[in-house]
């Protein structure tokens, strides 16, 4: 699978992932303690809606074009509006002409004291992200593999924080390599929070990836999904996961509340949502 996220910018993937993102950062701004974002596969920062890219799949009006037109109970609501609030800071004029990535996200709900360190390889949009974040004294972008970044970076000794993966799937092996990096990661860090974004296409290949993580001796992993759709017979892009180890405390009942939701307003027929544990509680 080729998940140039320019051609996915603002759809039903990013929605979830982005939401549930907002909500753990949201969560480490409780204490008062500063703690670092590092996203390893951090794209452009933000997305031009009226790309070529973007304009070819229109994914993001079945996607944040919906959420936004959507009437959200009151509960969903609450749990969206550090995410929808940083969708709106990149649209200033109103309307939907920009979308954020998760650097873009993660930059807006910073306070003073936190840092995010966005990694992406692509020199293009290494490039881009670097000026993006020329002026910014808490973030900060660099131009690297994102697997070579899960293996070196993490926040500094003492302070707490969250590792954002969420590769392409551009090559073979995609998923070994994220079962993996975790692994190493992990032993490095054992505290800190991982979030590892997958597309459900290969169902085979996601069944086997949960259980490889569910294997690790990882002792928390929290597996949140979004199907869109009822499985095909031929593979095709119907869900979005994301499996997040040490998982804030409230997040479980927070995407019990909120994925239902927006099962029912991004889905079609056959759409469902999921929160299990793969290893721990």
């Amino acid at each position: 699978m080729n998940y140039r996220h320019a051609y996915h910018a603002g759809n039903f993937a990013d929605v979830m992932k982005h939401a549930a993102l907002a909500r753990i950062v949201e969560y480490l701004k409780q204490k008062d303690k500063a703690f670092r974002v590092i996203d390893t596969h951090a794209g452009l920062g933000v997305y031009d809606l009226s790309s070529a890219e973007a304009q070819k799949t229109g994914e993001w009006r079945g996607g944040i074009g919906g959420l936004l037109e959507a009437t959200l109970p009151a509960g969903a609501q609450a749990l969206l509006a550090p995410y929808l609030d940083a969708v709106r800071a990149a649209n200033p004029g109103g309307g939907m002409r920009r979308y954020p990535g998760s650097p873009a996200i993660v930059r807006h709900l910073l306070r003073p004291q936190d840092r995010l360190t966005a990694i992406e390889l692509h020199p293009a949009d290494a490039a881009a992200l670097k000026a993006r974040f020329a002026r910014a004294f808490r973030a900060g972008g660099i131009e690297m593999g994102g697997w070579s970044a899960l293996a070196a970076h993490r926040p500094p000794a003492g302070s707490g924080g969250l590792v954002l993966v969420a590769p392409p799937f551009e090559e073979a092996g995609e998923f070994d390599r994220l079962a993996e990096g975790l692994k190493k990661a992990w032993r490095r860090w054992p505290g800190g929070i991982y979030a590892l974004w997958y597309p459900i296409k290969d169902r085979k290949a996601v069944e086997a990836f949960r259980r490889e993580l569910a294997g690790a001796d990882i002792p928390k992993i929290l597996d949140l999904s979004l199907e869109i759709r009822a499985p095909s017979a031929e593979p095709r892009f119907d869900g979005s996961g994301l499996a997040v180890v040490n998982p804030p405390y409230p997040l479980e009942a927070e995407m019990r509340t909120l994925l239902p939701v927006l099962a029912d307003i991004l889905g079609e027929g056959g759409a469902k949502a999921n929160v299990a544990w793969l290893a721990g509680e």
